[in-house]
């Protein structure tokens, strides 16, 4: 019997589909906020630590996720072109993928976490906090890599719902263990934003371990054995043609706010916990559209490799304009309570000042990042990340930052953040050009 992604009502199979890696995510996001409420609460230090040291984490999640978009893809289309023994072996190599990344993260937090925070702070007390945070999270990472990685299994062959229960159990136990080790409580020592970092990672590890025993029990179109696994590299090269792009892509936003940090340090360190707080909020709101084109992907990979075009472009359709929705709800959101959402951080008045109208303009932004998020996840798909990668550079990198950094000099640190909008506006454009392109030549 062909997999549901070849056969179910695309509107019916996208929001099936889509609704528990939605949900996985947000509860994610709302992890990510209330960890930073709670070291909030410990010291103005203390979240500019943890705020400093989160673009690793993000570029941990996204060699994660990029390598996993690789797996997905391929992953998809062998299931869809009934190629079951090469599905097997690319599921196989996302496991030894995830292990060798794990290792090089460890190496750097060992080695370089002190020469990372060096580079915005020379607070001292700043700085020994964010190694301590940086060094549990990066050594003990092996469990957000190997998570991801069967969450990715489990996406290619259809079966999102065990994403919920895999990312819904890490985050509940993240959120009950971090005033516990923050604060200390039932006996144990208040460890500060080392305990902060010590509940993200056994969060990670349980969600892992639930993960594993998932796809042994449940996922039946898949086989994962360690004894016939046998270096391929040809599947390492195809994960990767695929993956590296969504790498970039994914870590790119990492860089960015590496050099916004650079920007922003320059009129305060509030203005850097802003940003950071920003990030955080709308994650709420991108992560219920990542949620989607993670959905979105194997159905165009399947139907793609089953060669049912015309389902591909129900997909992208429906998808376009579900995302438009969820980017419209955000933008009111902020638009209406960007004051309520600042105290959820113990906003101050300096902190409203700057962060009301960041959260306004900002958020002006939303629907038409929703547009090129969703073209971005179907050039993926069907084979084609380097149009990916060009959008992704020019909203994050290429266009936006020089915009920030012209505009912040010129007109002063409120004034910066129409970047977005502009940036938004030219990258939506552009990607429907690429995505009416691309339909021509491949659909």
């Amino acid at each position: 019997m062909e997999n549901k992604m070849g056969t179910m009502e695309i509107k019916k199979l996208i929001i099936t589909m889509s609704l528990p890696i939605m949900i996985s995510m947000l509860v994610q996001a709302l992890y990510n906020i209330i960890d930073s409420m709670f070291v909030a609460r410990v010291s103005e230090d203390a979240l500019a630590a943890v705020s400093l040291c989160y673009p690793i984490q993000m570029i941990m999640v996204a060699v994660a996720c990029g390598t996993g978009v690789g797996i997905n893809a391929m992953l998809s289309r062998y299931l869809g072109e009934k190629k079951q023994e090469k599905a097997n072996q690319v599921a196989a190599h996302g496991l030894f993928t995830a292990i060798c990344n794990w290792i090089v993260f460890a190496l750097i937090g060992l080695f370089f976490s002190r020469k990372f925070l060096q580079l915005f702070s020379n607070d001292p007390v700043i700085i020994d906090m964010g190694i301590s945070y940086m060094r549990v999270c990066t050594i003990l990472s092996f469990g957000v890599f190997v998570e991801i990685t069967y969450e990715r299994i489990m996406q290619s062959t259809g079966n999102t719902i065990y994403n919920m229960i895999i990312q819904g159990i890490g985050a509940v136990v993240n959120i009950i263990l971090d005033p516990i080790f923050i604060f200390g409580m039932f006996h144990l020592p208040a460890m500060g934003v080392t305990g902060a970092a010590i509940a993200t990672v056994i969060g990670q590890i349980i969600a892992m371990l639930i993960g594993i025993v998932i796809t042994q029990k449940k996922v039946k179109e898949v086989q994962i054995s360690i004894h016939d696994f046998h270096i391929d590299s040809h599947i390492l090269r195809v994960i990767y043609r695929i993956g590296i792009p969504a790498i970039l892509m994914q870590s790119i936003m990492s860089f960015m706010t590496v050099i916004m940090n650079m920007i922003l340090v320059t009129f305060s360190e509030t203005a850097v916990s802003v940003f950071s707080i920003y990030y955080k909020l709308q994650q709420f709101v991108f992560m219920a559209v990542i949620g989607m084109n993670n959905a979105l992907i194997p159905i165009v990979s399947y139907n793609y490799g089953a060669r049912k075009m015309e389902r591909i472009h129900h997909s992208i359709r429906f998808s376009i304009l579900v995302s438009c929705i969820i980017m419209g709800i955000g933008t009111c959101l902020f638009e209406l309570f960007p004051t309520q959402l600042l105290f959820l951080f113990d906003a101050k008045e300096n902190m409203l000042a700057i962060g009301i109208p960041a959260l306004r303009i900002i958020s002006l932004s939303f629907l038409f990042a929703g547009i090129s998020m969703v073209a971005c996840s179907v050039f993926q798909a069907l084979g084609s990340p380097t149009y990916s990668l060009i959008i992704t550079l020019l909203r994050q990198m290429i266009l936006l930052l020089p915009l920030v950094y012209f505009l912040s000099s010129m007109f002063g640190l409120n004034q910066c953040w129409w970047a977005f909008l502009i940036t938004e506006i030219v990258c939506a454009c552009m990607a429907f050009v690429l995505l009416k392109k691309i339909k021509k030549q491949i659909l």
